[in-house]
């Protein structure tokens, strides 16, 4: 029986071909879900936002060179951090891929300083939800409540001091 390697951890800038799978997926996704393109909102946010210079990043999660995972982080404020772009291929899900970039972006929010993670995610994404909270994000709305009549989903997590990376993340 063979195992699959842990995949890599890479950093990469938005322009990164590799890249560009994840955000076609993502947007198809939130398209399929939501009923109207979703890819002006991948783009909302300047790609140099998720630069080291402007306090972000892109990581990505390879396996043989090919992106299986992604997420990324923008500077919210001076001390919190922004979550966007989770994603994991679909050939790729319920292997615990989500758990591991949400850690790794996690780690490297906290080794630049920041102290808090901010997020929000769709009413029509019960599996983020469910990833957030069960990594022990708290919610900021009612979650008895319908998610369709909030909107989105924002969530927080305070982050310790100085967390180690979990995996060894190379800029490529």
């Amino acid at each position: 029986m063979t195992s699959t390697p842990e995949p890599t951890v890479v950093r990469v800038p938005v322009r990164d071909p590799r890249v560009e799978p994840l955000l076609r997926e993502l947007g198809d996704e939130y398209t399929a879900r939501y009923g109207e393109d979703a890819h002006a909102e991948l783009a909302r946010h300047p790609d140099e936002e998720f630069t080291a210079s402007r306090g972000g990043v892109l990581l990505l999660l390879l396996e043989g060179g090919t992106p299986v995972a992604g997420g990324a982080f923008r500077r919210y404020d001076a001390t919190t951090a922004e979550l966007k772009r989770i994603w994991t291929h679909s050939a790729h899900r319920g292997r615990g891929l989500a758990r591991r970039v949400v850690a790794e972006l996690e780690a490297e929010a906290s080794a630049r300083g920041y102290r808090r993670i901010h997020l929000t995610t769709g009413p029509r994404q019960p599996e983020a939800r469910g990833l957030y909270l069960a990594t022990g994000y708290t919610p900021l709305f009612d979650t008895r409540a319908d998610p369709e009549t909030i909107g989105p989903l924002p969530f927080e997590k305070h982050l310790p001091a100085a967390a180690v990376p979990t995996g060894k993340a190379t800029d490529l």
